[in-house]
């Protein structure tokens, strides 16, 4: 599969699979709450648990490690069958422990986690807990199979298994509001029944994705045995590289577990920790949308020239990634910067809620273009089985994202800084670290290959910002005119939602202008990968 045809299946996908993601977190709002709810809070930290083991096997080994290896193993006589057999046996051992432990230290856990509950926020939590944490077996085995799917080029089923999860999500969500009401936000209505309908309805949602993935399995050609005999096919250099990618996983995990910490301090006293994961669901959605699609397929490409040793060839891919990866997301964070108030307000149930959380994705899109390159820079070390430097970089993010939190927390203390801004000033600190991480990250690669030619795509995201300028003018006038934050578009969910497309079309309409008008050569490239999305392109 070409990488435009990819990334228009795993473009289209994940523009699917995030709106009936926001449609799922809408009505779980409806049901609970986010602003000031002890009883969101209570849910987000237990359903955060086993996504914390996820990003650990997806996004640290899977993607790290495997990935390369399955492409190098693909070339064996056999296509990669042993190799993948041994994999999957060692992969669903290790998986079933894990849960198995999880699931036995849930109080523990969650304790970890929520200094700053009450005792009677910390049982709630708990009872979640138990009924998420087996969702961790499920994540694994969704993360194992895809990841395989998609090293042997077929992207599809990973990106459009999501939408089953949502939608059964959704109804049973929908079921919990026609059973106990809504906006329930205190700890102490919550009984039994109630917490099995709404946890239980999220693990059911992961266990489907990963049986609809599961599905599609024929397509890569391979048939599975378990394979207990794990010598000789190079898991010793997996675990080398997959030691350094697990401990800097572990360094985020622990930078993040001390920002849950430091913010569940502020659960129903502000925004806390359920208003931060909302604002994190709209900060990815460009990132998904553009960063996923447009660069996944490039990375699998970048793997198989760098481990034929193409240097060029690598060089040549990152500058065209970034160019087309930073025209997107430049003018996403622009629009989103500009419409960030009817965003939040999709996620809310009041307009004083949604200015509330609109400070805390304000803060977040500080890093969103940096995230956008370090991207492409961190999966050209990977395609190298570079994950030492990967580890030195991340590091130093991680640990500026402790001190920042830290630091935010102290001035709450000392009455510098009002609490319900604590989780705001988590976020800008967590920003401020990443765009230092991206950075190091750059000078790191750049000694590697030996030049990374940053003057052509430096060049090219400065045009595009010099567009994008304007255009967030142009965007931030319509929000005024719409009426601001006493209008229509904060007066409810969908108009919030209505509003902030208003605003962003607004936005895009006028960047794509002026980018013309600048006869900027990449806007052919996005051009052509907008119009394989229309129906009988491709």
């Amino acid at each position: 599969m070409s990488i435009g045809r990819a990334s228009v299946l795993i473009g289209a996908g994940t523009i699917v699979s995030r709106l009936t993601g926001f449609v799922r977190t809408v009505v779980l709002v409806t049901a609970i709450g986010s602003v000031n709810s002890r009883a969101a809070d209570a849910f987000a930290v237990a359903n955060q648990l086993p996504n914390n083991i996820y990003a650990i096997i997806s996004t640290g080994i899977l993607t790290a490690v495997i990935v390369p290896q399955i492409v190098k193993a693909s070339a064996d006589p056999d296509g990669g069958r042993r190799f993948i057999s041994k994999l999957f046996t060692l992969g669903t051992v290790v998986m079933v422990v894990t849960t198995a432990i999880a699931v036995v230290a849930a109080p523990w856990l969650v304790q970890l986690y929520a200094k700053g509950f009450t005792t009677e926020q910390l049982a709630l939590a708990t009872a979640f807990a138990y009924w998420c944490l087996p969702q961790l077996f499920f994540y694994g085995l969704y993360a194992l199979v895809g990841e395989t799917q998609n090293a042997r080029r077929i992207f599809g089923p990973y990106t459009w298994a999501p939408i089953v999860n949502n939608v059964i999500s959704i109804a049973g969500f929908l079921i919990f509001i026609a059973l106990f009401g809504g906006d329930i936000t205190g700890v102490e209505e919550w009984t039994p029944q109630m917490v099995a309908v709404l946890a239980g309805t999220a693990t059911v949602g992961i266990i489907v994705q990963a049986g609809v993935l599961l599905a599609f399995w024929r397509r890569t050609g391979i048939r599975l045995r378990p394979d207990f005999h794990w010598r000789g096919i190079g898991l010793r250099h997996i675990g080398r590289l997959a030691g350094w990618t697990f401990l800097m996983v572990l360094a985020g995990q622990l930078a993040g577990l001390v920002q849950t910490q430091i913010v569940s301090a502020a659960s129903g006293d502000g925004a806390s920790i359920a208003v931060i994961a909302n604002a994190w669901l709209i900060f990815m959605l460009p990132y998904s949308i553009i960063v996923l699609s447009i660069g996944t397929p490039y990375y699998t490409e970048l793997s198989a020239h760098a481990h034929a040793g193409r240097d060029d060839d690598v060089r040549t891919d990152i500058g065209r990634s970034i160019r087309t990866l930073g025209l997107f997301i430049i003018v996403a964070t622009a629009a989103l910067a500009v419409a960030a108030v009817p965003a939040s307000r999709i996620f809310t149930n009041s307009a004083e809620d949604a200015v509330a959380a609109a400070g805390v994705l304000l803060c977040f899109l500080v890093s969103l273009i940096p995230l956008a390159l370090l991207f492409v820079i961190q999966r050209t070390f990977y395609a190298y089985n570079d994950v030492v430097r990967p580890f030195i970089f991340t590091l130093i993010q991680c640990v500026l994202v402790v001190i920042t939190a830290l630091a935010a927390s102290w001035a709450v203390g000392a009455d510098l800084l009002p609490l319900s801004q604590l989780a705001a000033a988590v976020a800008l600190g967590q920003s401020l670290a990443g765009v230092i991480q991206v950075v190091v990250a750059a000078w790191l690669l750049q000694r590697r290959l030996g030049g990374l030619a940053f003057g052509s795509w430096m060049l090219s995201l400065g045009r595009f910002a010099l567009a994008a300028i304007p255009s967030a003018g142009v965007g931030w006038l319509t929000f005024q005119l719409l009426g601001g934050v006493d209008g229509w578009t904060v007066s409810d969910k969908f108009l919030g939602a209505l509003g902030a497309a208003i605003i962003g079309i607004v936005v895009l309409v006028v960047y794509a202008g002026l980018l013309a008008l600048l006869r900027t050569p990449e806007l052919d490239t996005a051009m052509r990968i907008v119009r394989r999305f229309l129906p009988g392109r491709g």
